[in-house]
């Protein structure tokens, strides 16, 4: 039978129901069957409404299933309202229509929709497996919103990528493309593997790096672990970030990554401080093991920010730093001393100059910690800023009760007026030579001065009032010059070594300046390590920036991030490349960077600041005590007794240095200390005797 039965039955029905439809109402006004059809039809219309509001698939056909019983009750209705059979017999001829449609036009019914089929040329069934296949069945309905459906469908088109589900699809807030799906295995206890940015980016047609995988983490009534995954894509976030970032967002993409210029960082804030038209960086290191590794330059690039080492200055404090981008050079201010800045406090501490931050810096006077005098260690080309720090210090000192020497292998005009307010001042390297032979005996001498409280000999206390004796500060400038020199270098030298050993304990600080704190150029390591130790080094520009940078470097005990000091401040105007194709000269705006320096802290760390200045052409008074402090009676009487008391400015004294020449020698010959085959042989009676000695024999 080609016709299934429940079908021929169907088109029965309509036939032998046409009649009735047009002769009831016409016959029959009043029977009972207008009501039967018509609550058909109200059911029919029912039915309609619940297929239209439904989401599921076939409303179509759940429509089409009940029209017949609408139709039925509408041409009840036209039957019933018309006069006798209707013009040309309508009644009639909507009814017979009625039926043919119901007859002809298949299927109508469930029967038909599910097992009729058109005739097959090889009567042959299609295999089970085969039909469950082509029509799988869909997932259960989990309530899913229009997004995840729709996301799921375009995820089921793709094939499913690394055999996962998208269990929820969640659009951004204000985004129009950016979402997040919640991604499963397919197979419950497997983990996702294979699943790649660019499997995700494929299905919804963006970029690959607009796609990003992450791990989540097991929450309350959802599982996490491998078997799950989030994917974030991002289109719309992304095409603002690239062209409109935020500071968070330019420091992550551009300064804290793998390539930035301080990787494995991230921006903890970004502040503006308008009064001082300056921009704070701060931020940190991820993983609080690691070191900040920074390259100012590529951090400028990453920010966009002038590369300008005048304006631009980094930070380090552990794991974080702080870079501040100026809008001026800060270090071209000046900052005039006075006597408030430079009156040392109970500890012994002054304000030395500022930091680019406006921060004061102090020096020290004395070692209030370690109970005794202090070192000074200053290092700088010329025009840098030393003699301008001599001043400050020497203030401060004075300020404090102290006397200063001071010597210099060349007379100048400043150290000339820096000799009116302190004890001693003198300018050749026989000068430098008796003024160290002077200190290295009041070591003798202090160390058997009595204490008027109990008529015994103690070491320095700085700020004891029964201390007999003042502390006393040796400053020689170009001390590398003066210790090469070929006549008094030996001196210089041994007289410079032993005074920085035994110098404290005494009250007596050594303060040499030069261009270099290593040995090949007068240091030896015993002094280096004992100034470094007993002071605050002060590096000025050293002529470069790497040779600045290696300066401090070697006068700290771990070597930190060292600021730069340009030779100028100059800032960047304007296009280079352009100024070139224009043929046009650089402007000429560059500031002198004398007065600033790095000064290395207790910490190791050096500090960028610029010190602060005397004036010269005025009058020092100001900075300076009005009484000039000296030594006592008894030092300056036990000098006399050694031959070592006098003006220094004289000329060699016979057997000041070296023994001379015996009756009948060519004395022109035997002066200078290498004049060794005429000088008497030394009485060796200690180690240190026996160095010298040696240094004697080698010319060291």
């Amino acid at each position: 039978m080609s016709t299934p039965r429940s079908v021929v039955l169907e088109r029965l029905a309509y036939t032998l129901a046409a009649p009735v439809l047009a002769v009831a109402p016409n016959i029959y006004p009043d029977s009972p069957v207008h009501q039967v059809v018509q609550w058909a039809g109200a059911a029919g219309i029912g039915g309609w409404i619940l297929a239209a509001k439904s989401d599921a698939h076939g409303a179509g056909r759940k429509i089409l299933r009940w029209s017949p019983l609408v139709l039925a009750a509408a041409i009840d209705v036209t039957a019933k309202t018309t006069t006798g059979w209707g013009p040309y017999w309508m009644d009639g001829l909507l009814a017979a229509g009625w039926a043919a449609a119901g007859y002809l036009v298949m299927p109508f019914s469930r029967h038909a929709r599910s097992r009729h089929r058109p005739a097959l040329a090889t009567p042959v069934l299609q295999p089970a497996p085969e039909i469950v296949a082509e029509e799988a069945p869909q997932p259960v309905d989990d309530g899913a919103d229009l997004l995840t459906r729709d996301a799921r469908m375009m995820w089921e088109q793709a094939g499913s990528p690394a055999r996962t589900h998208i269990v929820k699809a969640t659009r951004h807030p204000g985004m129009q493309h950016d979402m997040t799906l919640l991604l499963r295995a397919s197979e419950p206890g497997r983990p996702i593997t294979g699943l790649s940015e660019a499997a995700v980016a494929a299905v919804f047609g963006v970029p690959a790096h607009d796609v990003v995988l992450m791990d989540i983490v097991i929450q309350a009534g959802r599982q996490g672990g491998p078997g799950w995954l989030e994917a974030h894509i991002t289109p719309d976030a992304n095409q603002r970030r690239r062209t409109k970032p935020t500071p968070q967002e330019r420091w992550t993409d551009k300064v804290g990554g793998p390539k930035g210029g301080a990787p494995g960082s991230e921006l903890v804030h970004r502040t503006r401080d308008e009064v001082r038209g300056v921009t704070f960086y701060r931020a940190k290191m991820v993983d609080a093991t690691t070191t900040p590794r920074i390259d100012l330059a590529k951090v400028c690039r990453g920010l966009k920010l002038p590369e300008d080492d005048s304006c631009v200055f980094v930070l380090i404090d552990g794991t974080e730093f702080l870079i501040s981008a100026f809008d001026k050079p800060p270090l071209s201010a000046i900052f005039p001393a006075t006597r408030e800045l430079l009156t040392p406090d109970a500890k012994g501490m002054y304000v030395c100059g500022f930091t680019i931050t406006g921060q004061p810096v102090k020096n020290m006077v004395f070692q209030h910690d370690k109970n005794a005098a202090v070192h000074g260690l200053i290092l700088g080309v010329s025009r840098s800023g030393k003699t301008q720090f001599f001043a400050i210090n020497m203030a401060a000192q004075s300020l404090d009760g102290q006397v200063v020497w001071l010597s210099t292998v060349r007379k100048d005009e400043k150290t000339t007026v820096l000799g009116r307010y302190i004890d001693r001042q003198g300018s050749n390297a026989l000068w430098m030579a008796r003024s160290l032979r002077a200190a290295k005996a009041l070591c003798e001498i202090r160390a058997e001065m009595p204490w008027p409280h109990d008529g015994q000999p103690h070491d320095y206390k700085p700020g004891d009032p029964r201390c007999p004796y003042r502390q006393l500060n040796v400053y020689a400038d170009e001390f590398m010059t003066a210790a090469q020199d070929a006549t008094f270098g030996e001196f210089i030298q041994a007289d410079g070594d032993d005074l920085t050993v035994t110098g404290l304990k005494y009250g007596i600080g050594f303060n040499p300046a030069g261009q270099s704190p290593f040995a090949h150029n007068g240091f030896s390591t015993e002094m280096k390590d004992n100034l470094r130790q007993n002071s605050r080094p002060t590096i000025f520009n050293m002529g470069s920036p790497g040779a600045t940078r290696k300066a401090a470097e070697g006068t700290m005990e771990n070597a930190y991030d060292v600021p730069t000091i340009p030779a100028r401040y100059a800032q960047q105007e304007g296009s280079t490349i352009e100024r070139a194709m224009k043929g046009e000269a650089d402007p000429e705006n560059g500031v002198s960077t004398g007065g600033v320096a790095l000064l290395v802290m207790d910490n190791g760390r050096a500090v960028l600041m610029r010190s602060l200045y005397a004036d010269f052409d005025t009058d020092l008074a100001d900075l300076f005590p009005h009484n000039v402090y000296r030594l006592t009676d008894h030092e300056i009487s036990e000098l006399t007794k050694r031959g070592l008391w006098f003006d220094w400015n004289e000329p060699v004294r016979p057997g000041e240095f070296w023994p001379e020449p015996k009756e009948g020698d060519d004395g022109a010959g035997n002066r200078g200390p290498k004049a060794d085959s005429n000088r008497s042989e030394p009485q060796i009676a200690s180690p240190r005797q026996a160095l010298e000695a040696i240094r004697s024999l080698n010319n060291a």
